[in-house]
């Protein structure tokens, strides 16, 4: 199917309207985008998915459609990424060299799909997008996998529509409606459920392997080196969590 002169003028506008946004509300916003010009389905943030031994797995953003289900890992480096997806770590090197090291976000997000699986049971297409900030780029990272996607968030849009006109309908708006009911639920946890998920993360891979792998100790999320802009600091970098503002964990560079 050609594009059609929307999708076109979006592909080449993208950059410049959405740049410097952050996080799985701003993969939210995109798929408003996507909702707004005829792809419809339901958007679900921060699932907190049941596994046997009790804990949690946390999915970052949900779209619920008639082709399937979309998963969304958000990452917010900065730098080259290089990675593949078979690898245990992936590389983003900053201009000044510096490499940070971070679980292989595809990886991760299989982990999720595992859950997501035994959640909602065979039958249902899952695509797996891996969504990256404007600010990096992907410059060596290697993908195998059809429905595996590691793209900028600039590409939401693009990649959803090009999945989406690929695929055949497979779910009616009844059993899209169903499974947003019954996912949605696990989004509304208590803080309790939230603080366990935390704790777990801590207790496997330690505070101080949280903050050299540039994980916020508080959170959980991703650390991100930024530079002061203004204030007796300004010009100095510092490590800042990406979740800001909900979370404002820093620590020096």
């Amino acid at each position: 199917m050609s594009k059609s002169i929307i999708d076109t003028v979006l592909d080449n506008i993208f950059d410049e309207e959405w740049v410097g946004r952050r996080g799985e509300r701003l993969t939210h916003r995109e798929l408003k985008l996507v909702q707004m010009l005829g792809r419809k389905g339901k958007v679900i943030k921060n699932l907190y998915l049941p596994k046997d031994n009790g804990e949690t797995s946390e999915i970052d953003v949900v779209f619920i459609t008639q082709k399937g289900i979309f998963v969304f890992e958000s990452k917010n480096y900065s730098g080259w990424i290089f990675g593949d997806e078979k690898g245990k770590n992936w590389t983003a090197m900053l201009p000044n060299r510096q490499k940070n090291y971070f679980y292989n976000p595809i990886r991760q997000n299989k982990t999720h799909l595992k859950w997501l699986r035994k959640h909602i049971g065979e039958g249902i297409p899952l695509y797996s997008i891996i969504v990256f900030s404007e600010r990096c780029e992907l410059k060596k990272v290697m993908v195998e996998s059809e429905d595996v996607k590691v793209i900028k968030r600039d590409r939401v849009y693009a990649t959803v529509r090009d999945i989406w006109d690929a695929n055949d309908d497979v779910l009616s708006d009844d059993k899209v409606e169903e499974l947003y009911i019954s996912l949605e639920k696990l989004s509304n946890v208590d803080k309790e459920t939230k603080e366990k998920h935390i704790d777990n993360i801590n207790k496997k891979i330690g505070t101080k392997s949280i903050v050299d792998k540039k994980l916020c100790p508080r959170c959980g999320s991703e650390l991100v080196l930024r530079t002061a802009k203004s204030g007796a600091h300004a010009g100095e970098q510092f490590y800042g969590c990406s979740a800001f503002p909900k979370c404002r964990y820093t620590k020096n560079a």
